[in-house]
């Protein structure tokens, strides 16, 4: 008999966690695996921001914090939400956690009970549903394929709502599409969204600093939605700071204040030289996050090119984030030494097998046609990476 709760055994692993976790014990046996399975840039932290991090120690920055961040934090986040967004967020509004991940958790914890239904667009990232589980809610899906950019309509999300919706999760640029949803297209989605009152917008904008289109949109802009919007955002992707484990969120108050009180019982506030590092990365120069974006930009034009190359793959041109999801359905059926390729997780495990080269298989992300590659890898990599794999599957 299982002494787990059923909060935990009704959950699922992380897919992507688990395929960097295989591809490094192939690492230790000696195998020279190329890792394009974690979400992660390859970029270090910049130096300015470091350096905050050590005077922030120097400076005895080690005591508690308050539960959602501290004041200067959360008005720098403030003043960039106005800056960059044209968005107006008091810093009492802000609520800062150990990383968007938990952000997300939080929001969904605080509003969402037993079997109140949330709209996820699939592709999705593998995160999404897992919480929603958590949280006791019905996940209710609604897919979109590489016909339509992975992008939901909004006749679809209309056709989604139910008396029981409370929530939808919307992530722009997206993990793992990569696909970017324009200001019309946002527009499109709010007006349905704005029939229906009780329905609170999760708006994950982390790979917000990532785009290739030139402006990032935030459906937190329209009116007629903006008092029910969440944005969600942090430090990772755009800083380069995945382990500094620093997140956040932009709310009505009555959610920010939800999720102050949540944190409070179960992590109280983030790391405390993790904030100042964050703070010196909002307030100070920016060059760094454009250096990072046309690095992501180029690979991800080399990555577009290598993978049309290959046979039986259908691929689409990512507007955003470091991910490639190519469609990799004409695979799925055939076999290969007496093994069948029963869905792209069996692909990633075969390629992880054969190439030695880490992807993630859409099953995780809703999507079991499609094989999720980070290009948050050098040039050279990726180049020796989709060499192998097509050398791999011309044995398919």
């Amino acid at each position: 008999m299982s002494k787990l709760s059923e909060r935990l055994t009704a959950l699922s692993p992380s897919e992507t966690l688990a395929m960097s976790q295989k591809s490094n014990e192939l690492k230790a046996q000696g195998f020279d695996v190329i890792n394009l399975s974690v979400g992660e840039p390859d970029f270090n932290t910049p130096d300015f921001v470091k350096e905050a991090a050590k005077r922030a120690i120097d400076d005895n920055f080690s005591f508690y914090s308050p539960v959602p961040g501290y004041l200067s934090l959360r008005k720098a986040i403030s003043d960039k939400l106005q800056r960059e967004n044209q968005l107006t967020y008091a810093p009492e509004q802000i609520v800062c956690s150990n990383g968007a991940k938990q952000s997300v958790c939080n929001v969904l914890l605080s509003i969402i009970g037993k079997g109140d239904e949330v709209i996820v667009p699939a592709p999705y990232w593998v995160s999404y549903v897992e919480m929603v589980k958590l949280s006791e809610g019905v996940n209710v899906v609604v897919t979109a394929g590489i016909e339509q950019d992975f992008k939901i309509t909004p006749t679809q999300l209309e056709a989604a709502i139910t008396p029981k919706t409370k929530a939808i999760i919307l992530c722009s640029p997206s993990n793992p599409t990569g696909s970017v949803y324009s200001k019309d297209e946002l527009q499109g989605l709010a007006e349905v969204l704005a029939k229906y009152p009780n329905i609170i917008i999760l708006s994950d904008e982390i790979y917000e600093h990532i785009n290739y289109i030139g402006k990032h949109e935030s459906i937190a802009q329209f009116e007629s939605v903006r008092d029910r919007v969440v944005i969600i955002n942090g430090v990772s992707k755009g800083y380069a700071m995945t382990g500094w484990r620093l997140g956040w969120i932009a709310a009505p108050q009555w959610i920010a204040s939800a999720c102050n009180k949540l944190q409070g019982q179960y992590t109280s506030g983030p790391c405390s030289i993790a904030q100042k590092a964050a703070e010196a990365a909002y307030t100070g120069a920016q060059d760094c996050v454009e250096t990072m974006r046309k690095a992501f930009e180029r690979r991800r034009d080399l990555m577009v090119k290598l993978c049309s190359e290959i046979p039986g793959f259908k691929v689409n041109r990512p507007q955003g984030a470091f991910y490639l999801f190519p469609d990799c359905s004409y695979y799925i059926g055939k076999t290969i030494q007496g093994k069948k390729i029963e869905s792209s997780a069996d692909l990633a495990m075969f390629l992880l097998e054969t190439a030695h080269v880490a992807a993630v298989g859409g099953p995780a992300f809703g999507a079991p046609n499609c094989i999720r590659f980070s290009y948050a890898a050098a040039d050279e990599q990726l180049i020796e990476a989709m060499s192998r794999v097509k050398k791999a599957l011309q044995g398919l």
